[in-house]
């Protein structure tokens, strides 16, 4: 975990850090193979998919702007196994976290404003009173200004005490980010090999955090979780598992999905699709 929260200290957050990440205090060993090549994306003009979007600050009443895509203005051209979308023009998940650039409050859209009294106590004591304002005046973020974006989103988390499904959503989402950056590499690049390994390893850390807070929300959490159905969730589980090589989880949650009765046609389907790459994978091996 503390490699999750590397760089922080750079904030004046150095002290989140250590402790287990979700509340169950039990760890699953995971190792994942992702030799596939990555070709470089080219992103064109990003600057003129975004606009500076408006907010208050629920923690300290600050009123700030934050880089935001433009609504219909990206096209989805793919969507990964995990169900990160691939968009052509710009990576939006880059653009996700809300944060206020004066007292380091930080979380997901669908997060942002749901505060409870103590939970603003705890982030006012333990984020704003040692938060570092950081200047970052770019006109696009960069791969590294929005992972650390995500850290501080995941900080902020742990200290309010999130629910698991918070924090494992926020994890899911900061390996989408690590991909994206990984798939714009330049495989030219004289540390195109040791940039793209060290992606890889922080990637599967996060899918791996992922994976162990889903599975602990969906046993203790009432539906919808992080905005998804029990088809929806209980797909991704098995997608993570199968990504993070726990291929009995998988099986376990593909063959629920194959014959459930409320899981539509799209997701069984899904669930077919990630059955035929779990066997092909596991051939591999």
């Amino acid at each position: 975990m503390a490699d999750i929260f590397s760089g922080l200290e750079k904030m004046g957050l150095g002290n989140i850090s250590g402790g287990d990440l979700f509340e169950d205090p039990s760890k699953k060993t995971v190792n994942v193979k992702s030799n596939e090549p990555q070709k470089k994306l080219v992103l064109v003009n990003e600057e003129d998919y975004l606009f500076d979007k408006s907010y208050k600050c629920p923690i300290c009443d600050s009123d700030f702007q934050v880089k935001t895509v433009r609504t219909g203005k990206v096209r989805m051209k793919a969507v990964d196994v995990d169900l990160r979308p691939d968009y052509s023009e710009v990576d939006q998940n880059k653009y996700d976290i809300i944060a206020c650039p004066e007292c380091g409050y930080a979380a997901l859209g669908r997060y942002f404003t749901t505060l409870t009294k103590y939970q603003i106590e705890d982030i006012r004591s333990k984020i704003c009173m040692n938060y570092k304002k950081q200047k970052y005046e770019e006109p696009i973020y960069s791969y590294d200004h929005a992972k650390k974006l995500y850290q501080l989103a995941l900080a902020n988390a742990v200290v309010k005490k999130a629910k698991n499904s918070e924090k494992a959503y926020i994890c899911l989402k900061t390996a989408w980010v690590v991909r994206g950056e990984t798939q714009r590499l330049d495989p030219s690049a004289a540390d195109y090999e040791n940039k793209k390994k060290e992606n890889d390893a922080q990637e599967k850390e996060l899918l791996t955090n992922a994976l162990n807070g889903f599975v602990m929300a969906r046993q203790s959490e009432d539906f919808p979780i992080a905005g998804m159905d029990s088809t929806t969730l209980d797909y991704l589980i098995a997608a993570l598992a199968y990504e993070t090589n726990q291929f009995d989880i998988a099986s376990k949650m593909i063959s629920e999905l194959l014959t459930s009765r409320t899981a539509n046609s799209r997701i069984k389907d899904k669930a077919r699709m990630l059955k035929e790459l779990m066997a092909e994978k596991k051939g591999q091996q």
